[in-house]
């Protein structure tokens, strides 16, 4: 089945330009031209991934993304006028899964599109590690049966540091597996997404899900309950 995407921009040029690349390479498109709309869009269509300017009237995308991060863990691709990093990194603690800087190549946000939905499908099967289990197939995530909602980058990385527990994965690998080495990230990207996993599964009495070892990268902790053993 071809992909979903919704577009939100107050720009209608923008909306058709990106509207007509992804409908070139086979992609269903609905359009909203703030963030209210979007999502009503969201509530009568299902969406495979939101494509969101952050600079609009109504509801800006900022507000949006926390609305449908409220309910949703569809991933969300950030549309900005501002190339700051501090911009991208309130971002992806927000719950986008990439970031793409005005005026950007429609080829561009193809690619990077279409590797988020790639890695939604690379991996199959149910790995468990310690009180962690993820369900690849259907996108869940849980320690001791508890759900750890996560967005699909975030899954992502975790999904990574599952596969190999106890090998260390440097940022520079991360952003390669995770990221589709999107060149124009940093450590700091790989960090804050880092920091709401954290945060997510201490909330749920877990503080060692995912260890640092200074200097070197990440590693996957021993998910076990109770205070951080490392």
């Amino acid at each position: 089945m071809n992909p979903s995407i919704l577009v939100v921009d107050d720009d209608p040029d923008i909306r058709n330009v990106i509207g007509i690349a992804l409908e070139r390479a086979g992609m269903h498109v609905h359009q909203a031209a703030n963030g209210r709309l979007a999502l009503e869009q969201l509530r009568r269509h299902q969406a495979d991934l939101v494509v969101l300017d952050i600079g609009m009237p109504v509801m800006d995308g900022v507000e949006c993304c926390k609305a449908i991060r409220a309910s949703s863990h569809v991933p969300i691709v950030f549309l900005t006028a501002h190339d700051d990093e501090v911009d991208r990194i309130v971002g992806f603690e927000l719950g986008a899964d990439d970031y793409v800087s005005k005026p950007f190549s429609p080829r561009e946000l193809l690619l990077r599109i279409k590797a988020i939905l790639a890695r939604g499908k690379q991996a199959v099967g149910i790995t468990r590690h310690g009180d962690l289990t993820l369900d690849s197939e259907r996108h869940i995530c849980a320690l001791a049966g508890k759900d750890l909602a996560l967005t699909a980058t975030e899954f992502s990385v975790l999904e990574i540091l599952s596969a190999r527990p106890g090998i260390v994965v440097g940022r520079g690998a991360m952003i390669d597996k995770a990221y589709g080495g999107n060149n124009t990230l940093s450590g700091r990207t790989v960090d804050s997404h880092v920091r709401n996993i954290r945060a997510k599964a201490a909330a749920l009495g877990y503080a060692d899900v995912i260890e640092t070892v200074r200097g070197v990268g990440l590693r996957l902790g021993n998910c076990i309950a109770g205070p951080c053993t490392a």
